[in-house]
């Protein structure tokens, strides 16, 4: 017989949790004004808002934290993570940051001007919101086959050819990069394939363009790759990651995800000129080029957590835990962006919430019901997290509306899983009852989701 798959881990520290009544959860919704990342974290039973910094780090990671050098200038724990960033990306040139949106700030400031047009695949509410700051377009170029959540595609998340040099035809001299993320959390979690990669790189060597990689969860990307794409079922994560950033001329990346860190970020190339177009924003960003924002026993985590979580066992593990959440869903019927992503489940709430009018936004109601019904905090990837249009402020409703539950890494178990599957049931089974959304009271101009005011309506 054929054992039953098993953590790569083993738990030595745990955290206590609680519940709640429905009674308080009613009383924390209104004072949160209905979004959930006003609600305070003690009010939360199981909380999937982000798998950003909420992960577990190891017992390799704390005892380098020990080990840290905090020198202002030159510490030792850069190096260990410069050579690390190296050894898994090949980019000689560094700049570590406190997280990876002030590396998009660093990096954009220096890039991105008033006019231009960014291409790339769904970008990320931070990467848009730096891009349109600055007066810039982020045009998304993703496959067509992302609007369909029920579609069963290995690499949903990549880039469409067609569409991305049909932007280079119409407006080369506008457009400074592509970017390409990887994986593709806007469309669900869902991968880019090599060959995608490749043919972005073809494109762009075409055109003279250089490629940003938007890096925070590139590990769990080379696990698709590996576990999905032809030829790669052979080759290790850090071989495969070596290939990857090949096709690429830089990357950001938000080392809360993927480097398994409560914060940080760097910034990586292989172009000098942009080392040293960045430099000049990274000092008065961020701090000086050896920590740029990060402790040095926060780097020194780092560095273990990139190698540790660049190895297939503990990638594995990750992901089998998603897996697992989307098998309970599928018996439930309950639909979600098909194949199941990396780092969390998509709910595909226009479909779980049929009656609610997209003006009412029904994955942010679906957010909210989920709370409600069992304390289980998630995240609205939809309407309100797109903000309006800066040029018509009209409400953009052309792309997906999602209930994201993200899984941070290493903290939940299989039984959470099932907690949040059934309570998840419950609001599936009483759907038909749900027919008003919430309206928006306050809102700020750009990134609004983080901060809004809401009322339910009906």
């Amino acid at each position: 017989m054929e054992l039953p798959f098993a953590e790569s881990w083993k738990i030595k520290m745990v955290e206590p949790i609680r519940k709640s009544t429905r009674e308080e959860r009613e009383q924390w919704l209104r004072d949160a004004h209905y979004n959930v990342f006003q609600l305070r974290a003690e009010h939360v039973y199981i909380d999937l808002l982000t798998d950003s910094g909420t992960g577990a780090m190891s017992d390799r990671q704390w005892a380098a934290m020990m080990t840290g050098d905090e020198s202002y200038a030159g510490a030792r724990s850069f190096f260990q993570l410069k050579d690390t960033v190296t050894r898994i990306t090949g980019f000689d040139y560094v700049i570590p940051t406190h997280q990876g949106r002030a590396a998009e700030n660093v990096l954009f400031s220096a890039l991105v001007k008033a006019g231009d047009i960014v291409p790339g695949n769904s970008h990320f509410d931070t990467t848009k919101g730096h891009i349109e700051s600055r007066k810039a377009t982020a045009l998304d170029c993703t496959v067509d086959e992302a609007k369909d959540t029920q579609l069963e595609v290995p690499f949903k998340g990549n880039v469409d050819p067609v569409k991305l040099e049909e932007a280079l035809k119409l407006a080369a001299d506008k457009i400074p990069f592509i970017i390409v993320t990887i994986t593709n959390n806007t469309a669900g979690g869902q991968p880019v394939s090599m060959e995608n990669l490749r043919r972005v790189r073809a494109i762009a060597d075409r055109y003279g363009k250089r490629v940003i990689f938007d890096s925070a969860r590139f590990a769990e990307n080379a696990y698709f790759i590996k576990t999905r794409e032809e030829g790669y079922a052979d080759k290790t994560i850090k071989e495969i990651c070596l290939e990857m950033f090949s096709m690429a001329d830089a990357m950001t990346m938000s080392a809360k995800k993927d480097g398994i860190v409560n914060m940080g970020g760097f910034i990586a190339t292989r172009h000098e000129d942009w080392f040293e177009a960045a430099k000049c924003f990274c000092i008065p960003f961020e701090g000086y080029l050896t920590y740029g924002g990060m402790n040095g026993r926060d780097m020194a985590a780092l560095a273990v957590g990139l190698d540790e979580n660049t190895e297939f066992d503990n990638l594995q593990t990750r992901i089998h835990q998603v897996e697992y959440l989307a098998k309970r869903l599928d018996e439930f019927g309950i639909p979600y962006q098909r194949p199941a992503g990396g780092h969390a489940i998509f709910v595909d709430a226009s479909k779980v919430l049929s009656k609610v009018p997209k003006e009412e936004f029904p994955a942010q109601t679906l957010t909210v019901e989920l709370y409600r019904e069992a304390g289980i905090r998630g995240c609205e990837i939809g309407y309100i997290l797109a903000d309006r249009d800066p040029v018509t402020r009209e409400n953009r409703f052309g792309g997906l509306d999602l209930l994201r539950l993200a899984i941070p890494r290493r903290v939940y178990t299989d039984n959470h899983m099932d907690v949040i599957a059934v309570a998840l049931k419950n609001v599936y089974d009483r759907r038909e009852t749900i027919t008003r959304g919430v309206k928006i009271v306050w809102e700020a101009e750009l990134m609004r989701h983080f901060t809004v005011q809401l009322e339910p309506l009906g």
